[in-house]
Parts: structure tokens; sequence; C-alpha cells
């Protein structure tokens, strides 16, 4: 019987995929999936898994979507939630490399993508989780994020983004120490990992630095497991080390 779950939303990154192809194989865990696309998610490998699509992240269909959540996971636990959200360039839009380069648009756009979309599947989950069974909700981030961090400026819509949303999660996690002390908010940045997201900027990663999704997915998953619910905000990295804020 599983009576566990896990749910994986914007699961159609090859992080989220490599994610959900590790857990399908746990016993105890069923398996929810959140994607405006869920096709990859058809294969025979996850014929017991619960899939829901959206047609977009807009806050109703998140609503709706969770909604579908609480009445699935009747009597199973959440006990893991994977936000996988993240956008650092499309076809309209790049990295900024100078101040000429910011755009109006292009902020409000990433900003949309990486840091309103996580915190609007964080207000609506908080309502399903709270109170009941321990859980970590992972919020996909970056070091670039990191104002110490931050020697090579550029950037400046993806870096604003990551680390609104980092100050954000702060003041989640302080309310639920208030209201929902089960709930443990991780902020996660995964290193360069070999999908279409980093694509274009690979050719400067030094040797060894370049992720595979597969390698990612495990390290995430397995520190994961170990942390506590200790009523603090953990911003780390993919090998579970704290990233300076």
């Amino acid at each position: 019987m599983k009576n566990i779950t896990t749910l994986i939303i914007g699961a159609n990154s090859e992080i989220a995929k490599a994610i959900a192809q590790q857990i399908v194989n746990e016993e105890a865990s069923h398996l929810i999936v959140i994607s405006r696309d869920t096709s990859f998610y058809n294969q025979p490998m996850f014929a017991n898994i619960t899939t829901i699509e959206v047609d977009s992240y807009l806050e109703a269909e998140i609503s709706e979507a969770i909604k579908s959540i609480d009445s699935v996971s009747t009597n199973k636990q959440i006990t893991r939630v994977f936000i996988c959200h993240g956008v650092l360039h499309n076809q309209t839009c790049q990295p900024e490399k100078r101040l000429e380069d910011f755009n109006a648009n292009t902020f409000n756009e990433i900003v949309a993508a990486n840091t309103i979309t996580p915190m609007l599947w964080l207000k609506y989950l908080v309502l399903i989780l709270g109170g009941k069974a321990t859980c970590k909700i992972i919020f996909f981030t970056a070091r670039v994020a990191s104002i110490t961090d931050n020697k090579l400026g550029g950037w400046y819509s993806y870096r604003a983004s990551k680390a609104a949303l980092n100050m954000l999660l702060k003041s989640a996690t302080v309310e639920l120490n208030r209201r929902a002390k089960n709930i443990k908010l991780v902020s996660f940045h995964p290193g360069t990992t070999d999908s279409p997201l980093s694509k274009p900027f690979q050719r400067n990663v030094p040797e060894g630095k370049l992720f595979t999704s597969e390698f990612v997915a495990s390290q995430l998953i397995n520190f994961t497991e170990k942390m506590s619910i200790n009523g603090e905000l953990s911003y780390i990295d993919w090998q579970g080390k704290p990233i300076p804020w």
C-alpha cells in the first residue's frame, strides 16, 4: 500500500523528469505530477502515477489543481513537493549582459515564472498540507540569487527573480513557524545541469561541473531525505552545502 505521496510541479523539466523516474521505483511512495504537458508520463513505467495537466500557471488554474491534488491524495500523506519552475531564456528574452539590455517586459515575464508562480503554489499548498504530516517543499533557485556571491553582475532579471523568491520564502518560513510547523521550505541550486535551460551557456562551464539531470535528482532526493523539519529556510546547492544569502 502506497501511503505517502510525492508531488512534482512543473514536471516537464529535465530534472523533474529525472526525479520522477527515481521516485516511481520507490515502493512506498505514490507520485503526482503537474505540468502543462504530461505526454512524457504516458510511458508504461508511469502507469500507476497521477497526472494533472494544466492549461496555464495562472492563479485560478493553480487553485483548481490543488483541489485535484487534495482529492487524489486522501489517506496518503504528501511528504515531498518539488516545485521545478524556472525560466532563464526563451525565444523572446535572453539574460542581460549590460544595463542597456534591461527591459520591463522581459523582467515581468521572468519574475512571473520564477517568483510569482512558485509562491502561488505555496499559497494554496499550505491549505492542504498545514498541520498534517511533515512535508518538505523544495523550490528550484540558483546560486546567482546570492547577493553576497554576485561578483560578475549581469543577468539582472534572472538574478532578481530568484533573489526575490528567496526573500519571499524566508518570510513564508517565519509565518509557517506559527501556523504550519510541519512544513520545511528549501531553496535549491542544482548546479549547471545539461538541459535546454543551460544549453546556450555550457561552453564556459568548467570540466566536471556540467551535471546530468539524473545526478542532480539523485543528490536532491538523498539529502532531502535526511533534512530535519527545523523551522529554517535552507538555501543549498547540489552538494547539500549552504549558499550565502
